[in-house]
């Protein structure tokens, strides 16, 4: 600790004789620790921490005092006050005997250490002075050290109801309403929980706040598509290798289990893993082990697993494509995401949504909505759910002013007249006889073509990947090689 820093003391002590040995056995480091206040009786010092909480850094009390508030009765209270007050229990009671009951009772009530007032015919020292004194020097950084604790943990509540707030489940049509109360009641739970749904109806923004609102929210909270990576990769990211274990293993990696310790796993697309790693993943849930590529011992974890899928489960373990017992170690919980077509009720609040999010975040001004356009997105079926809606809005957002109709939406969406006929001349090719071209030529001039194409009409290089049925390792390096990054 920094010996510069003053501590302030709150003595409670009825009999002035112990409270001028206490003043005594200070005395060495008088001008850093300061008697601020003496008080009689557990009343006053109440109404005193009261009326001053921040004044005091460190309690000294006896334990008998005169009133009614005393003993472990009086230390609570002070907890109350100010759970970061530290206390200091001082008596006469264990002066010829050690109570170890006594002491465990003063611990558990809210004190940090207690001592033995020396018997009367010392008149210098209410104890030790170095012993006490110390423990004086321990209680002022102990709650210094809680106080810090106390303002780390405020700042990451803040920015978790900030996450919150930006990742905000939008709907108030029943199916919403008894979503949102479900994952409020789940989330105190650590079951494991299936997210089903459509894809792009919001299963990663359930997860979000499945974990944000569960006791491990300080947690870390990880995140893996299974689909996205090549089957022979999944298992190494999930639960890592040891330094050696196989050609090219130059280091240890830490998996997502691991390095998720104590905190949240999200698989998304779960039907997509390989058998292999079904297994793997099974004994995390059964008993909390995880299997490194060369490792024997096994790795202990304590993590909370939530998996989403658009896929039909039952099915597939019918189909034997996905293990009947993973299953239902997974299904513990499960959540259903309606489909924006089964809530259509929640349409005009998520476009007022996401027409004031992207016209604040990408500096653009916010264009009206005719009633007949926002009629047409309510009878629209969204196949792409609200992930569609929301890139339909950033499109229109960057194609409109002023105003939006009919004819703008089915342009975003790709189904007025005029944009088929642009369509078809921005893929057409012209074949000349004269020169004929290798068909590997003709091949990569369509692949770009075509990439070019659908990366402008889609919001991100994760939904282009999707849209063409590619994992997006593998999409990003087809631009790579078609000259595209």
């Amino acid at each position: 600790m920094r010996f510069n820093q003053k501590i302030n003391i709150l003595l409670i002590e009825d009999e002035e004789y112990d409270a001028r040995r206490v003043q005594k056995t200070i005395a060495p480091l008088a001008d850093q620790i300061r008697i601020q206040k003496i008080v009689a009786d557990g009343q006053s010092a109440l109404e005193t921490l009261q009326k001053a909480p921040n004044q005091f850094d460190v309690v000294i009390m006896d334990y008998q005092l005169l009133g009614g508030i005393t003993g472990e009765n009086l230390i609570r209270k002070i907890k109350e006050i100010d759970p970061t007050l530290q206390i200091i229990v001082i008596t006469k009671m264990t002066v010829n005997i050690t109570d170890f009951d006594f002491a465990n009772r003063l611990i558990e009530a809210g004190a940090m250490w207690y001592c033995t007032k020396y018997p009367g015919d010392i008149e210098d020292f209410i104890y030790q002075p170095t012993d006490f004194i110390l423990s004086i020097l321990n209680a002022f950084e102990k709650k210094r050290l809680l106080k810090k604790e106390q303002s780390s943990k405020r700042k990451l509540e803040q920015n978790i109801n900030q996450i919150l707030n930006e990742k905000v489940l939008i709907g108030e049509s029943e199916a919403i309403r008894e979503l949102r109360k479900k994952i409020e009641r789940v989330a105190q739970q650590d079951s494991t929980v299936l997210i089903l749904g459509e894809s792009g109806t919001g299963k990663e923004l359930v997860a979000t706040h499945l974990h944000y609102l569960s006791k491990r929210r300080f947690e870390k909270f990880m995140t893996i598509n299974c689909g996205s990576l090549p089957h022979e990769l999944i298992e190494s990211e999930l639960f890592g290798f040891e330094k050696g274990s196989f050609t090219g293993a130059t280091n240890k990696k830490i998996g997502l289990f691991e390095a998720a310790n104590h905190g949240t796993v999200f698989l998304d697309e779960i039907g997509e893993l390989p058998m292999s790693a079904q297994v793997k993943l099974l004994r995390v849930l059964q008993d909390g082990e995880i299997d490194k590529i060369g490792r024997t011992v096994k790795v202990k974890v304590d993590v909370r697993v939530v998996a989403a899928t658009n896929k039909d489960l039952v099915k597939a373990v019918q189909q034997k494509k996905f293990r009947e017992d993973l299953f239902y170690r997974l299904n513990v919980i499960n959540l259903y995401i309606p489909p924006l077509r089964e809530r259509r009720e929640d349409i005009p609040l998520l476009v007022e949504y996401f027409l004031n999010y992207f016209a604040d975040n990408l500096g653009l001004a916010r264009p009206q909505i005719t009633t007949s356009a926002m009629d047409y997105l309510k009878s629209f079926d969204w196949p792409g759910n609200v992930r569609q809606l929301q890139n339909v809005i950033q499109r229109l957002l960057y194609n409109v002013d002023g105003q939006i109709d009919v004819e703008d939406v089915k342009n975003s969406l790709g189904l007025a007249p005029q944009s088929k006929i642009s369509s078809e001349q921005e893929n057409s090719f012209v074949w000349d006889a004269a020169n004929i071209a290798a068909w590997r030529d003709v091949e990569k001039a369509f692949k770009k073509k075509y990439f070019e194409f659908v990366r402008k009409r889609t919001s991100s290089d994760a939904e282009a990947a999707r849209l063409l049925g590619l994992a997006p390792p593998n999409f990003h390096r087809m631009c790579k090689e078609l000259g595209l990054k």
